[in-house]
């Protein structure tokens, strides 16, 4: 497992503080982080990729700064969003995928290789040249995954993947995720998506309000936001 490393991290927006001081190492393959809306959970998450930098202290990821070698860790690092359309940019699902292997110097048959590979994992291999727009929100997502995966991270981010869906593509987005074999790191607010992973962060007001296994932490989340 990679490991991730926050050192005294702080972000403002402005004049807002969003996180304070946060102090984290994470190295188990499945993390859950948790926490009320304005809380800094997304924030943090974001950091881990390099999507968003600390206005002060460090974020690495195997020891390479996010802020300072960004592109090298978003190699290492896939990310995906809460709604899926913010991330597919091409008319059809075959060609969304490909998008994502641009200028990696694969040939045109390693590339049609793993496309093909991520339309049987997801079960999207009738829709390869149906335009993108048009499938439901849980395929949609299940593309969005598919073009993180594809790249072959060694870890993945997921910034609430179910809030967008129904409870049916919900379940089927979150066996994709259990699925996986990379490290995964869950911002939810859908805390049966916990159920297996080794830790859960509670983040309030900026700060790591609590950190430790779901059995601990779901209850400590409850009290905060009651």
């Amino acid at each position: 497992m990679s490991e991730i490393v926050f050192s005294s991290v702080t972000h403002r927006f402005g004049e807002r503080k969003v996180l304070r001081g946060i102090d984290l190492r994470i190295t188990e393959r499945r993390v859950g982080i948790i926490g009320a809306n304005g809380s800094g959970k997304s924030t943090l998450a974001r950091m881990i990729n390099g999507l968003l930098t600390p206005t002060s202290g460090t974020v690495t990821v195997d020891g390479v700064d996010t802020a300072r070698k960004g592109a090298q860790v978003r190699r290492k690092v896939g990310f995906v969003f809460t709604d899926p359309d913010t991330q597919i940019v091409m008319p059809t699902v075959a060609e969304d995928l490909a998008f994502s292997l641009r200028r990696t110097g694969l040939s045109k048959q390693e590339v049609a290789a793993r496309v093909e590979e991520m339309l049987a994992r997801f079960r999207l291999h009738e829709h390869g040249d149906h335009p993108s727009h048009l499938l439901s929100g849980g395929q949609k997502q299940l593309l969005a995954i598919g073009a993180v995966l594809i790249r072959r991270p060694e870890v993945v981010v997921a910034d609430e993947p179910t809030t967008l869906l129904d409870l049916r593509n919900a379940r089927v987005v979150a066996d994709a995720l259990n699925a996986m074999d990379q490290q995964v790191i869950v911002v939810t607010h859908q805390l049966a998506l916990l159920d297996g992973f080794e830790r859960v962060i509670v983040i309030d007001e900026g700060l790591v309000a609590f950190d430790g296994t779901p059995a601990a932490a779901v209850p400590a989340y409850r009290e905060l936001v009651e």
